[in-house]
């Protein structure tokens, strides 16, 4: 009985788990089979592709088989025919040489004459020799409509104000008022019409390097531009001969007054003549 419990004692750990020779590697090896078996079956799947993987990679080569025939050869017909109508534009409908040609007009155009033409439109002519009459013609060209108060106290100083009530008759204080303000309306009016003369040649300027820099095809919005500018060149025309029918219905107006007046005083003398020769 000693012995015996002697050997069980031996054979119990000291937290009182029992032990058993051999126990240790048996356990070690049932950890290996359990490891051993899913590596095999996941390396046997990956060397052997199953069917859905290889239904895959047959759907990813039709894909790319249908890429490169069919929808390349659609590719391609579009791209011929691209090529031809690019062809057809360059060779027939606008050919590139012509426009070069056209382009060249255009700016030999502009270096020969702009200048020229900005010196005609832009001269000025000064005549007067007097400091007074120098201010206001030096107004008069100076193309900005911000001087018309200017212009018309420059006008005041020379060709004088309206006398004052018992320095002339009613009636010809009345004409004088009027030919005044006709004759400053006009001044300004084309005070006006020279600064606008200076936005429509910008205009043109503007337009003509759009031509020289054209490009085909572009003609119709450069001729809706033109027209554009044409219809405010009209507008300015307009203005400016408004205002010369102004100047000249005030011009026959006055002439008008004159013969009047010329008929009244006609009248009178006849009535003395006749009270003297009545006597």
């Amino acid at each position: 009985m000693n012995n015996t419990n002697r050997e069980s004692q031996d054979d119990s750990l000291l937290n009182g788990v029992p032990y058993q020779a051999g126990s240790e590697s048996t356990r070690q090896t049932r950890r290996w089979r359990w490891l051993a078996t899913p590596t095999l079956a996941l390396a046997m799947a990956v060397m052997l592709p199953s069917r859905a993987q290889a239904g895959i990679f047959d759907i990813f080569g039709e894909l790319f088989s249908t890429i490169q025939n069919d929808m390349g050869a659609a590719l391609n017909q579009i791209n011929e025919l691209t090529q031809e109508m690019q062809q057809l534009h360059q060779q027939i409908v606008w050919p590139l040489a012509l426009v070069n040609q056209a382009r060249g007009f255009v700016s030999n155009s502009i270096n020969s004459y702009r200048g020229f033409m900005t010196q005609v439109f832009t001269l000025k002519s000064p005549s007067a020799t007097l400091a007074s009459p120098q201010q206001l013609e030096t107004i008069l060209h100076s193309r900005q409509s911000s001087q018309i108060p200017a212009l018309q106290a420059s006008f005041a100083t020379n060709y004088g104000t309206v006398p004052a009530v018992n320095a002339a008759s009613p009636q010809d204080r009345v004409m004088m008022d009027i030919d005044d303000a006709l004759g400053q309306q006009s001044l300004k009016t084309t005070l006006i019409a020279d600064q606008g003369q200076d936005v429509i040649l910008a205009t043109a300027n503007q337009m003509e390097n759009q031509v020289a820099l054209s490009t085909p095809g572009s003609a119709p919005f450069i001729t809706a531009q033109a027209q554009v500018a044409n219809l405010r060149c009209q507008a300015f025309m307009q203005k400016m001969l408004a205002a010369e029918l102004r100047q000249e219905a005030g011009r026959i107006a006055h002439d008008n007054v004159l013969v009047k007046r010329k008929s009244t005083a006609t009248g009178a003398i006849n009535s003395l003549i006749t009270g003297t020769l009545s006597r």
